[in-house]
């Protein structure tokens, strides 16, 4: 079985960098869904969701980085 991977998507699924689709990829949920709880998040703390969310789009590879020829 092979290991789960997080990266950030480059498909369809990306809107600014791919974070949120990269996330609800690994965890198999709606980008949506995941996209909406951000908002939320970083409305109530927007220092901590904005930094969150640059240091993700910064860390993470893309997926072509971990699957070569996707």
């Amino acid at each position: 079985m092979d290991k789960k991977k997080l990266y950030r998507t480059e498909d369809g699924c990306r809107m600014l960098c791919g974070v949120c689709g990269g996330l609800a990829e690994y965890f198999d949920v709606d980008p949506t869904l995941v996209r909406v709880g951000w908002v939320i998040a970083s409305f109530f703390t927007f220092s901590v969701g904005f930094w969150a969310y640059l240091i993700c789009a910064v860390i993470m590879p893309k997926k072509s980085d971990i699957y070569p020829g996707y």
